[in-house]
């Protein structure tokens, strides 16, 4: 672990943060956050049967946050996104996006998400898979536009693919904003999403020196579009920064852990850390439609 960096104001803008990994520390690591400077972070969904325990963390924090003079601590707001994640696409049922349509009446969000298309594996390359995905993503987009709310992509080896169904589609990341999570894809295609209005989330993979074609894309678009292309997510409790990896087993992320994802996009774009938290926080209001006041 190497020191831990001056602390900015931020928004956590991917998390899974209700995972059952948190549930014995999920409090104090919260606490922990926003200690460092985290003040906002969404829970993501991505299976039906666990958007009821994003909600429940939702309520275990918010209860927390009201009862600060108790607490003597403080931790980051917390706001719902949910959707069906296209690499699960063959337990989806038809009876989860019934559920997700009620799931977003009942409760108030600031975005539907994980959703879009995945092509990884073999399995989820087959005609099969990718013709029921696409149909997801569909009808996912089209709820974005009922409720006029922005979505949080999910691309992996689907770039092109993903690209042409929102060209065809009615919803418009111009006007209601969107992020392509953790961004994995070149120059060219992340050009593309940028000018289709949508934000390129940064997670701690940046830190990676190893990561070529993504720090590539990240300094294109920047050099092209300016710093208002990005947002910062840490993708807890995945995505881990290189600098709080411990050993060779994986190493559970937090969302403590995102200024070290901003420390390592600031040396990445030699653009001094300050400058750059104002800038990622605007630009995380515009991607989620939100009036966020920048903390004094």
């Amino acid at each position: 672990m190497t020191d831990k960096p001056i602390d900015y104001a931020l928004i956590d803008t991917h998390t899974h943060f209700d995972d059952f990994v948190f549930d014995e520390d999920r409090l104090s690591l919260a606490t922990a956050a926003y200690g460092s400077g985290l003040r906002h972070l969404l829970l993501i969904g991505y299976l039906a049967k666990y958007f009821e325990r994003m909600r429940q963390t939702q309520q275990q924090l918010s209860s927390y946050s009201h009862n600060i003079q108790a607490n003597k601590a403080a931790v980051p707001k917390v706001y719902l996104a949910s959707g069906l994640h296209p690499a699960y696409i063959f337990e989806h049922t038809e009876a989860d996006l019934d559920c997700l349509a009620q799931f977003l009446q009942r409760h108030p969000h600031v975005a539907i998400g994980e959703i879009g298309l995945d092509t990884f594996s073999d399995e989820l390359k087959t005609d099969e898979s990718l013709k029921k995905q696409k149909r997801f993503f569909s009808a996912q987009l089209d709820l974005a536009v009922e409720h006029q709310l922005p979505v949080l992509l999910h691309i992996r080896k689907a770039h092109a693919e993903c690209l042409a169904l929102l060209k065809q589609h009615s919803y418009k990341a111009t006007e209601l904003g969107g992020i392509a999570h953790s961004f994995s894809g070149g120059e060219q295609e992340a050009k593309a999403f940028v000018k289709l209005g949508f934000k390129l989330g940064v997670t701690g993979q940046i830190t990676n020196t190893n990561a070529k074609k993504l720090r590539r894309a990240i300094t294109a678009v920047v050099e092209e579009f300016g710093l208002q292309s990005l947002v910062l997510e840490t993708d807890c409790p995945d995505m881990t920064p290189v600098c709080c990896q411990q050993g060779s087993t994986p190493t559970r992320n937090v969302p403590g852990n995102l200024g070290f994802v901003l420390q390592g996009l600031s040396e990445l774009l030699h653009v001094d850390k300050a400058t750059l938290a104002q800038q990622l926080w605007q630009n995380s209001c515009e991607a989620l439609k939100v009036d966020w006041p920048y903390p004094a």
